[in-house]
């Protein structure tokens, strides 16, 4: 593992960072039909992006509002660290029975399989944070996605009135309670990221009455 600290050169950057980074040479899709999403979840153990670390991730890939289930990706990533109080949440235990990779192997592995797709998730900020503190600590830059998230989409889908909290931070379990979605492995990465993507399709629906929402209409939504 690089140091925290180090500061590669453009030409130290490895391959696959080159790889990766190219494709956003490329002009993004113009429509919603052609644009390649990719929702993801983290299981971590805690909240806290410099002494916490990621556990586990889980995405679906999505593509004109069809979620792809042989391409799901999910891995989990040999941590040191291991907190009780989230451990009661995600079950993921030190010594779990699974394959567990490096967090360079890990961050390798998921940018090969996100590529310049948009990135969705629910509080997209916490995930992507702390998916950007593998990179800090990889002595590489910042991932250059996209990003949605269904918390504010979702928001932007209310009814404008004073008995609405229009600041009010929705859960995914009030997402998925409101769109009648299954809440079929809650709580594990991938169970979580096939849920958000349920609810993406719904909510983008909704924001697409006129039929005529763009990808650059999603991200001014704030």
């Amino acid at each position: 593992m690089i140091n925290w600290f180090t500061k590669r050169n453009r030409e130290e950057l490895p391959d696959y960072w080159r790889t990766y980074e190219a494709l956003f040479k490329e002009k993004p899709p113009q429509t919603l039909k052609e644009t390649r999403f990719v929702v993801l979840d983290t299981e971590t153990t805690g909240f806290d992006f410099k002494e916490d670390r990621v556990l586990c991730i889980g995405a679906v890939s999505l593509i004109n509002n069809t979620i792809d289930l042989s391409e799901s990706f999910e891995l989990y990533i040999k941590q040191d660290r291991f907190n009780p109080q989230t451990v009661a949440i995600h079950g993921i235990i030190k010594n779990e029975k699974v394959n567990m990779l490096d967090e360079d192997e890990a961050l390798k592995r998921f940018l090969k399989y996100i590529e310049n797709s948009v990135l969705v998730a629910h509080h997209a900020g916490f995930d992507i944070g702390m998916l950007n503190q593998i990179l800090k600590r990889m002595a590489l830059p910042k991932l250059k996605n996209k990003v949605l998230d269904t918390m504010i989409l979702y928001r932007a889908t209310r009814i404008t009135s004073n008995l609405i909290d229009q600041e009010k931070n929705y859960s995914l379990d009030e997402i998925a309670e409101n769109y009648n979605i299954e809440l079929q492995d809650r709580h594990t990465a991938a169970g979580d990221a096939y849920i958000t993507a349920m609810a993406f399709i719904r909510i983008v629906a909704k924001l697409n009455k006129n039929g005529k929402l763009t990808p650059k209409d999603l991200f001014r939504i704030k």
